[in-house]
């Protein structure tokens, strides 16, 4: 009897030991997958809970908080879950809150958010989305995405091109058409985003697109606003060619260049700075993209904005979106270097807010 009480206590001694060990096993278990990276960016990085908090009214960010502030998606597609920015849209926006922070540059890289920024800023309210339009950067097309999302298309390739920037049909409201209260809550709420390019190819592209090629239903900028600049810039008078591109250059970089501008009216936001356009350290954006990393950044905006199930983003042809150093280079080669450093010195804030290089050509 004595032997069998005996067994009977290992068996139940056994059967703890195998129960702890099994307890012990699953909360390992529990523990590694409640603390995997899911993205393999090393255990060093802490999770973000991405939100969004607009700069309507000043807030304060501690000097040494380096990531960007959280933002809550609105989409479907996160909702509930934690996610990770790739480190490359982190790093863009730790670096813009930075030079946002440097006194030094201050003139250069805050604006008041006004009716002209606001006007630049179109909703869509039925996935809290807004865009900031940056033309001569792929615009059109995020346009595009907009309108199908606002339903006012079933796809983009129903979207006829002449409805694209009539905006009184294609059912894209820009932020200025909304009371004060509902701007300020559009921007605190809703997910945010722009797209940049290198600063000086982008004026190329706007010179190329308006002064040169010139499309018919835009009869003003050959018409109206280049002899305006020609009159003003143009050294030598007796010349009878169409604006060149150093007028341009030499329009642009002038410090004075506003009395013109007031005249020329909105058409100046195909080359005014994206500071002007977007007010970048006033409204803090969730995403930037940038015009030549396209590619990668589309899907990533349509994933965090939360409608990359509903919609996709036209396909980009081969190459288009690869910075053409050997065509800014020839453009500017007939250029002054005063004049181009008068140029670098008003787009300075746009190249230090979104990491593009200062060019070779104006160190040289």
């Amino acid at each position: 009897w004595l032997e069998s009480d005996n067994m009977h206590h290992q068996w139940l001694l056994l059967a703890a030991c195998f129960w702890v060990i099994f307890m012990f096993m699953v909360a390992s278990k529990f523990i590694t997958l409640t603390f995997k990276d899911p993205d393999g960016y090393g255990s060093k990085q802490e999770p973000l809970i991405l939100t969004a908090v607009t700069k309507v009214e000043e807030v304060h960010v501690p000097a040494e908080k380096h990531w960007p502030e959280d933002f809550q998606p609105t989409g479907k597609a996160f909702s509930g879950n934690l996610i990770r920015q790739p480190l490359v849209h982190m790093e863009r926006l730790e670096l813009l809150r930075n030079v946002c922070r440097d006194t030094a540059l201050k003139n250069l890289s805050h604006t008041s958010v006004s009716k002209f920024v606001l006007d630049r800023i179109f909703v869509c309210d039925k996935h809290k989305i807004l865009f900031c339009q940056t033309p001569k950067v792929g615009n059109t097309q995020w346009k595009k995405v907009l309108i199908v999302l606002n339903g006012a298309f079933s796809s983009i390739e129903d979207i006829p091109e002449n409805i694209v920037h009539d905006h009184e049909k294609n059912g894209l409201p820009r932020l200025s058409s909304f009371s004060d209260s509902e701007i300020k809550k559009r921007l605190n709420l809703y997910f945010k985003f722009f797209i940049v390019r290198d600063p000086f190819e982008r004026l190329i592209s706007a010179f190329k697109d308006k002064f040169v090629h010139n499309p018919r239903f835009e009869p003003w900028y050959r018409h109206e606003i280049a002899p305006g600049i020609i009159r003003k810039y143009r050294k030598n008078r007796t010349e009878t060619k169409g604006l060149q591109f150093e007028d341009f250059v030499r329009y642009l970089g002038d410090p004075n260049h506003r009395w013109l501008d007031v005249q020329f009216g909105d058409h100046i936001i195909h080359w005014v700075t994206y500071v002007e356009l977007c007010a970048p350290c006033e409204i803090t954006y969730s995403v930037i993209g940038h015009h030549e990393t396209l590619e990668d950044d589309a899907p990533f905006i349509l994933k965090a904005a939360g409608i990359d199930h509903l919609v996709s983003y036209p396909t980009i042809p081969p190459g288009i979106t690869v910075y053409n150093r050997t065509k800014v280079e020839r453009y500017f080669s007939g250029i002054s270097k005063r004049d181009i450093r008068r140029l670098y010195a008003r787009f300075e804030g746009d190249f230090k807010l979104f990491g593009y290089r200062e060019p070779d050509f104006l160190l040289n």
